[in-house]
């Protein structure tokens, strides 16, 4: 079987290299460090499909070192030490110039997995390449990033994809057997979402299942591509409808869709991290306050993925899940700050009353900063009716508490303390 067209066209030196001319231009970061062969561990930070895979394959081949490659998805401890053991033997190989480990998604690696790596790093046993989607401030161990240096990879412009699409049917022998002509690109460009790879893919696709001389338009891209849609691809639209569906299960008080969606985006290589960042969200803005305990699991939820890793995150985002599901809704939250936001961007900047002005100097004290404040301790239960707005937007009620046992509570205390001011 033949391999697909992205491997097929692979750039295999640094002149092939599409964009990224920071770094792999004449003047380029890492361009200077290969002509003076040296090699720092690095990161490369960018979006699906820009080249890191193949960067990382030619600074091996133009440095002249040994390349090992690992997936983060697949691969654990075990694997990453018995590479780590191959380095540190040697055997004469690796006497001038340490291998290249290449780990691809390496925010996919748990803290435990990374630490593996610490020392093999610090001693130059190896030069890692991390290759990462993800910011890597938050998903590399500090430890780990500071021995890396991080390069960041920018997304390709429609003129890189065109290029690259120009490449394939100059280069490519399968394709340049099918006599292809590139009339319309617009809609190719726009489903590829910027991924090189999925750009091949997708045009490769096309080209092969037509009969030669191939016209490209945009039109027999939709159509064939909508006739070919993949179960589940975490870069496109398939994966925000996907998500989409398992956060309006969950809002929607149904465990059952919740798991169903959850075990989707699991099949499919979702990022877990990912599904439980909007757990997080899912936590606040649909359950808020009718249960501040949901917050608290998503939380805790979150730790312990970013601890556990694959498989077993799955039962941890599973029960989450369903608690979230079966969670009382409000959103009274989301709501108030919607309309706070909006009211200042309708009033502007105004000014803090000085009752309620910091005043750390004699000269702000002398201006009446602070003056006639109320310290609410000092008061019954805690409580004493003052003006927390400013003047222009006195009594302006933001928020409204949701309808459900714990902010029924909220309404009564409201009620109690504001009902002149705020209506409750």
């Amino acid at each position: 079987m033949s391999k697909p067209l992205a491997e097929r066209i692979r750039p295999q030196k640094l002149e092939d290299y599409i964009s990224q001319e920071h770094l792999v231009g004449p003047k380029g970061y890492l361009t200077m460090h290969i002509k003076q062969g040296i090699l720092p561990s690095m990161i490369l930070w960018g979006p699906p499909g820009v080249g890191k895979t193949t960067l990382a394959s030619i600074i091996s081949r133009t440095s002249g070192r040994p390349f090992y490659e690992l997936s983060a998805i697949n691969s654990g401890v075990k694997d990453v030490r018995e590479i780590l053991e191959l380095a540190k033997k040697g055997n004469g190989l690796f006497t001038t110039k340490s291998p290249i480990l290449f780990i691809d998604e390496i925010h996919r690696f748990n803290k435990s997995q990374q630490d593996s790596l610490l020392g093999a790093v610090e001693k130059g046993y190896i030069t890692l390449i991390g290759a990462t989607t993800e910011n890597p401030s938050f998903e590399v161990i500090p430890a780990l990033l500071s021995r890396c240096q991080v390069y960041v990879l920018e997304p390709f412009s429609k003129k890189d994809l065109e290029n690259l699409l120009y490449r394939a049917i100059k280069e490519d022998s399968i394709i340049k057997s099918k006599e292809v002509e590139l009339k319309e690109i617009n809609t190719l460009i726009q489903m590829s979402a910027g991924d090189a790879r999925k750009l091949l893919n997708i045009f490769e696709l096309i080209v092969l299942g037509q009969e030669s001389p191939v016209v490209v338009t945009d039109s027999l891209v939709k159509e064939n591509v909508q006739k070919n849609m993949s179960r589940y691809d975490k870069t496109g639209e398939q994966h925000y409808d996907i998500i989409s569906a398992f956060i309006k299960s969950i809002r929607g008080s149904d465990p059952n869709g919740a798991v169903y969606w959850l075990a989707r985006m699991i099949e499919g290589g979702e990022d877990h991290k990912f599904i439980a960042r909007r757990l997080l969200i899912s936590a606040s803005e649909d359950i808020g306050n009718a249960n501040p305990t949901a917050l608290i699991m998503a939380n805790n939820t979150f730790t312990a993925v970013n601890s556990i890793g694959y498989p077993e995150s799955r039962l941890i985002l599973s029960q989450c899940a369903i608690y979230l599901a079966n969670s009382p809704k409000s959103n009274a939250s989301y709501l108030a700050i919607g309309r706070a936001q909006q009211l200042v961007k309708q009033t502007g900047d105004l000014s803090v009353p000085l009752h309620l002005r910091n005043a750390p100097t004699k000269l702000m004290k002398d201006m009446n900063y602070g003056k006639d404040y109320k310290y609410s301790h000092d008061f019954e239960d805690n409580f004493v009716i003052q003006e927390f707005l400013p003047d222009e937007i006195v009594n302006t009620k933001l928020y409204e508490p949701g309808i459900n046992a714990k902010e029924n509570t909220f309404r009564q205390i409201l009620k109690t303390r504001w009902s002149d001011k705020y209506n409750y």
